[in-house]
């Protein structure tokens, strides 16, 4: 019977795969996929060889804390892409976002004419090495040529509710989608599990490549009246694109694009939307379903939906402000301050799961607002909220982390330009974190790590362990 099912199951993938047209291979126009080629070698034998001679070491313990809340801080993953750090911050492949604001090319050319090109992040995340200005504009070209979307998805969009959020439209539209997934349709003919990296490879490409028509569509057929606000553009890079088709052609606002997903890409491993789309994919489900699984996650209000409560709250703030007649100075931003943590409310924007100090994703959002935007009255309302309360929320004394995060100043950036569509707000988050979670998911291919699956207990085997142990293993 087991024989039968797997038959019968490959044979209805493998007839998708064809009525669909899935191609199972792609050329290489970029240089991206032979540039894998050379390093993947020596990566896969370095970590053989770890495992090897230092797998029985020990890296961390647990203790019950962690256990009970959310497996907080504990070592147990590996993640190629980045590395955060409490004081220090994000590190994407060893470098710092004003390393990567200085290092990578931008669209205009030098690093220092622009913002950091998300293709130029993508070679940087999958290959360990600042591309060339040539080599990301060849990536750009590259996407351009995968993104025709599936026949299908396209009336899908129009056909969702009115009401539907925007992040269940991205994440059902990400589904459909793996009609067109190369590494489903190769899975089924049984494919060699050497290979399975460079079917992944072809999956995120080309989801990557489709995510900025299908954002778009979700962002015009729900807001406005459904057309693009404007064709496809293959002159343009990845965001000058996506930006054209949303309806917003401020060149300021294509550059803090630029920087927007960039900066959203990745935040190591441990993150909801990381980890979900590492755990998913350790089953060997393709990119588009631990995508969209990602997606899932980040549209929790403890994640990417974060942003869009910062903004709604500082628009309160505003409000109330002027209902009063009180000027935005450090004193009238205070006493709102504590009048907000003695009703039992919190501040959102501030504190962070793993950062200790400023998040330097808020950081290079508030130079980029001093540079482009400097007298607008909500940035200089978050820069003065950004003054006093870190010393509110260390007195209070009920947060670890007083200072701000990325959700704190984001919002505020996207409003400048014209963008009030609060509810999409998470749809830009997930087009960043696409980049950091698909790049991961090629290594963990490339890497052949296997299914994720970590031990639970129960709290009974917790109370025998602490009645047998009262002092805890050394």
């Amino acid at each position: 019977m087991k024989l039968a099912f797997k038959s019968n199951a490959t044979l209805s993938l493998r007839g998708l795969a064809q009525r669909h047209g899935v191609r199972a291979m792609s050329t290489d126009s970029s240089g991206l996929k032979a540039r894998l080629m050379e390093i993947m070698p020596a990566k896969q034998a370095a970590l053989k060889a770890m495992k090897k001679d230092h797998g029985h070491k020990i890296v961390d313990k647990v203790t019950i804390d962690q256990l009970i809340g959310g497996a907080r801080s504990i070592k147990s993953m590996l993640w190629e892409t980045s590395l955060l750090d409490p004081v220090e911050g994000i590190r994407f492949r060893g470098y710092t976002i004003p390393e990567l604001q200085e290092k990578l090319p931008s669209y205009a050319g030098p690093a220092d004419a622009g913002e950091p090109m998300p293709e130029a992040l993508l070679w940087l995340l999958l290959c360990d090495e600042i591309p060339t200005k040539a080599q990301a504009d060849a990536l750009s070209a590259e996407l351009h040529a995968r993104a025709k979307l599936p026949d299908h998805v396209e009336p899908m969009i129009r056909a969702f509710p009115k009401g539907m959020h925007p992040m269940t439209q991205l994440s059902s539209a990400i589904l459909a989608m793996q009609t067109d997934s190369v590494f489903a349709s190769e899975y089924a003919k049984g494919t060699s599990k050497a290979l399975y990296w460079e079917h992944t490879y072809e999956d995120m490409l080309n989801v990557l490549a489709r995510l900025p028509e299908v954002c778009a569509l979700i962002y015009r057929c729900t807001y406005f009246d459904g057309k693009l606000g404007a064709p496809y553009d293959k002159s343009l890079d990845y965001s000058g694109n996506f930006c054209q088709m949303l309806g917003l052609n401020d060149p300021g606002f294509a550059e803090l694009m630029r920087l927007y997903i960039v900066i959203h890409s990745d935040h190591e491993g441990g993150n909801a939307s990381a980890h979900t789309c590492h755990l998913v994919g350790s089953t060997l489900s393709d990119p588009y379903l631990s995508l969209s699984a990602s997606m899932n996650a980040l549209a929790g209000p403890l994640h990417g939906l974060a942003n869009q409560e910062v903004l709604g709250w500082l628009l309160g703030l505003q409000n109330t402000l002027k209902e009063k007649g009180v000027e935005v100075t450090p004193q009238s931003i205070t006493d709102f301050a504590w009048e907000t943590l003695k009703a039992g409310k919190v501040i959102p924007g501030y504190g962070h799961a793993v950062l200790r100090k400023t998040d330097p994703r808020y950081t290079c959002q508030r130079e980029f607002a001093l540079k482009h935007l400097p007298d607008y009255d909500l940035f200089k309302l978050v820069n003065t909220v950004y003054e006093v309360m870190p010393g509110v929320l260390t007195d209070h004394g009920k947060t670890k982390n007083p200072y701000p995060n990325v959700d704190s100043h984001s919002g505020v950036l996207l409003k400048y330009y014209g963008f009030d569509q609060y509810d999409y707000y998470t749809v830009l988050f997930g087009v960043g974190r696409a980049y950091g979670v698909c790049a991961q998911l090629f290594w963990d291919r490339a890497l052949s790590l296997p299914l994720e699956r970590p031990k639970s207990v129960t709290s009974e085997w917790l109370e025998n362990f602490i009645k047998n142990n009262p002092e805890g293993l050394n």
